[in-house]
Parts: structure tokens; C-alpha cells; sequence
């Protein structure tokens, strides 16, 4: 299994260092266009959310995202330093109500995007699992 891991401080420019990340593992891995194309945006969503919700914005506190690569499936791992939060019951950002709202597509995003999504560790923790085409 092929793993690679970065952290960053909670600084929403520092996504830009998770979309190099994610070319890197483009060009590493062979990713063909569409895969990647999910891949950029879920993972800068789950990043984005870590930094944002997570870990409040606070510079002092990271943002974890490794990368596990085996067989046909690769897995990112997006954990934060915060509270976490309550994955069970999301507004639904579909729904009349919700759809001005300028937040809330993150994690709908996600799991349209990914093949898997699950929550760990109270929310604190994202891993998307996308399968590679063979």
C-alpha cells in the first residue's frame, strides 16, 4: 500500500498546498481526468470544512489529510483539532428552505463525488474512497 500524508495549519489559503498535493497524486498515480476532477473537489470540500468548522479557523491547530493507496481504490483521510460535530443530522442543502443558503454543499458535495464517505472519532475525522477505473 502506497501512503502519503501532509498536515497544514488552519489557514484557508493553505488549500492551495492540498491541490498541489492532489496533482502530485495525479501524476503519481496515474488518476485519469474525471477521478481527479471528483478528487479535487470533495477533498478541498473535507479540507475546507476541517479548517473552516473544525478547527474554527485557529492557525494553532491542523489539519491532517494522508492519502492510501491500494489496489483500485484510494482513500484520503481528512482529520481536524476540533470538537467534531453531529454527521447524523445535516440540513438537507436540496430542501426549499436551505437552497439560498451560502453553506451546507460541502459534505452533499462529498458524497456525490466519492464513492464512500464516512465520518469517525465524532465528525473530527472524513475518509472518501474513490475507486480507480482498471
Amino acid at each position: 500500500m502506497n501512503t502519503i500524508s501532509i498536515q497544514i495549519p488552519s489557514i484557508p489559503h493553505n488549500v492551495r498546498i492540498i491541490e498541489s498535493f492532489i496533482d502530485n497524486a495525479k501524476e503519481r498515480f496515474h488518476l485519469d481526468d474525471d477521478l481527479y476532477g471528483n478528487i479535487m473537489i470533495a477533498v478541498t470540500e473535507a479540507v475546507n470544512n476541517a479548517i473552516k468548522h473544525g478547527n474554527s479557523m485557529n492557525e494553532k491547530k491542523n489539519v491532517h489529510l494522508s492519502l492510501h493507496l491500494e489496489r483500485s481504490v484510494i482513500r484520503f483521510v481528512v482529520k481536524d483539532e476540533g470538537a467534531g460535530f453531529d454527521f447524523m443530522n445535516l440540513p438537507d442543502p436540496t430542501l426549499p428552505e436551505n437552497i439560498e443558503k451560502p453553506s451546507g454543499r460541502g459534505i452533499f458535495l462529498m458524497k456525490h463525488l466519492a464513492d464512500e464517505v464516512s465520518f469517525k472519532d465524532g465528525g473530527r475525522i472524513v475518509e472518501l474512497t474513490f475507486y480507480m477505473n482498471s
